[in-house]
């Protein structure tokens, strides 16, 4: 799918009346297959641009392109069935507590299901192999009948990226999908989608406070600070002073360490919610 904002100013769903707009004439466009990281400080605008670019707030100026539609010129029913085409994965999934793990992650399908297929599968899962060849590449496959509220925060991260497996979608946004996660699940879990994404040809954007993944893995680069465009570059020119600049004043975030994941038992870290 072909992603243009041109222009885009928003308002984060949360901010108060009058506040500072989160996203200030963002300007930009992903081809269909192309796969690019965003990156940036916390409050530089990440998540209401994932959000604008799913259909899922309306920018307050600007226009939005999703294969050439304005998605808010659409009338409701088409607007659904357009947002049936997008997989927006937040940092953290919402996941019912008392469903099982196989239903809520075949749960990515119901845009393609009939309503009768739908609450079939409620009860009796329409594709056990699917579901388990979803959780089975984040390493959850055994956690395939378990209730979603006896899962770690690392695990219930797992499942909702394995959703994006199994969604009939071609253009995935996903914002901050390794918060949660260690080194070795983070590379786990970004290979998967990265490398199931370009299987696909499904258009790929993804949040990321971790600097050097979104360096290592993707080609294209997208700074946001203070809710404008900072710059979007290949990978390979993203230097280190620009870096500096980009995160000049939240030195912290770059230097960050890699995230304990919240699988294992014992303490919990603290998560950090960029937007």
């Amino acid at each position: 799918m072909h992603l243009s904002l041109s222009q885009v100013s928003a308002a984060h769903p949360a901010a108060r009346r009058g506040a500072a707009p989160a996203l200030r004439g963002i300007t930009l466009s992903l081809r269909p297959g192309e796969q690019a990281a965003l990156i940036g400080p916390s409050g530089a605008g990440k998540t209401t641009l994932l959000q604008v670019a799913a259909a899922a707030l309306r920018p307050a100026s600007g226009r939005v392109d999703l294969d050439g539609i304005d998605p808010w010129t659409l009338p409701v029913r088409a607007l659904q069935r357009l947002r049936g085409r997008l997989l927006l994965a937040p940092q953290v999934p919402p996941l019912p507590p008392r469903q099982r793990v196989i239903t809520s992650v075949l749960a990515a399908r119901l845009p393609a299901m009939g309503f009768w297929t739908s609450l079939r599968s409620l009860f009796y899962p329409v594709d056990i192999p699917g579901a388990h060849a979803a959780l089975e590449r984040f390493d959850l496959a055994e956690k395939l009948f378990e209730r979603v509220d006896r899962l770690s925060g690392g695990e219930r991260q797992r499942v909702g990226l394995a959703r994006a497996l199994l969604a009939p979608a071609n253009l995935w946004l996903v914002d901050e999908p390794l918060s949660a996660l260690d080194p070795r699940r983070a590379e786990q879990a970004i290979d998967a989608l990265v490398d199931e994404a370009r299987a696909r040809g499904a258009t790929l954007l993804a949040s990321l406070h971790q600097v050097d993944v979104a360096l290592a893995r993707f080609t294209r680069v997208i700074g946001l600070r203070d809710g404008a465009l900072f710059f979007d570059l290949p990978a390979a020119e993203v230097t280190a002073e620009r870096l500096r600049q980009l995160y000049a004043q939240h030195e912290d975030e770059l230097r960050a360490p890699a995230a304990q994941d919240t699988s294992a038992p014992g303490p919990k870290p603290v998560v950090m919610h960029c937007r």
